[in-house]
């Protein structure tokens, strides 16, 4: 992460949709900084291949929607003390047309988005409360804060995402739990298989003319996770090259 250095020894650190891309580099980033890290995807053939075997880690596979998956991840990280800081980034997609999406594509990615959001909130600020120390880091998207044709169900999930955010950091800004969200576009990883030409034509709508690496969204989240950031909160932090402005 460049010149940025982070120390999370001793914390307990909760990642969803870490089996790959942007989540992965997220649970590496703080795996990395020392923490102790529960890694959780569906996939869990892919989640295995990632960290089976790495210290500091546990592995929880499931669909973060199905409330009993929280209640598993925060029953397992219990005896390292309990949760402090948890990074609701799972995500998927479903695009359509409003008038030819589904109303079972619309309901899985509200599902995914914001309900595996709410459960996993929903479970950790208890003990959080109890130990006056918690960090809560949502991500949205831009899609969630300017809309984007043919992603209604993804925009309202992302969109949601943001005003869930700043709920949930004034009801507990008065226990030492901060939430906050960081805003990207895309990553050279997420754009990889995107043909040339619309590539091109995507990348010219950047301001700083590319797509971030994942390294920067992670030193993001990091950041905002840190002792450093004690006094943000609530406050949704756009990582996309000024695509925003």
């Amino acid at each position: 992460m460049g010149n940025l250095s982070f120390d999370y020894t001793g914390r307990v650190v909760a990642v969803t949709g870490a089996a790959a891309g942007i989540g992965r580099e997220l649970a590496q980033a703080f795996h990395a900084a020392g923490a102790r890290v529960a890694v959780i995807d569906r996939d869990q053939t892919a989640l295995e291949a990632a960290w089976t075997g790495q210290e500091r880690t546990r592995t929880f596979a499931g669909d973060v929607a199905d409330e009993a998956l929280s209640e598993s991840v925060l029953a397992g990280v219990a005896e390292w003390g309990g949760l402090d800081i948890l990074v609701n980034n799972a995500g998927i997609t479903r695009d359509s047309v409003i008038w030819k999406m589904s109303t079972e594509n619309w309901r899985q990615v509200l599902d995914v988005h914001l309900t595996g959001a709410f459960l996993l909130t929903r479970a950790a600020i208890p003990g959080m409360r109890e130990r006056g120390f918690g960090r809560i880091v949502n991500v949205t998207s831009y899609s969630g804060l300017h809309g984007n044709v043919g992603q209604a169900n993804y925009a309202a999930a992302k969109a949601g995402i943001v005003g869930f955010t700043k709920t949930v950091a004034k009801e507990v800004a008065r226990f030492g739990i901060t939430v906050n969200a960081i805003s990207p576009n895309a990553a050279t990883a997420m754009v990889a298989a995107i043909p040339e030409d619309k590539l091109r034509a995507l990348t010219d709508m950047v301001p700083q003319g590319r797509f971030a690496e994942p390294s920067e969204m992670a030193a993001a989240v990091c950041f905002l996770a840190s002792d450093e950031a004690a006094y943000i909160t609530g406050t949704v932090l756009a990582v996309d090259g000024g695509v925003s402005m």
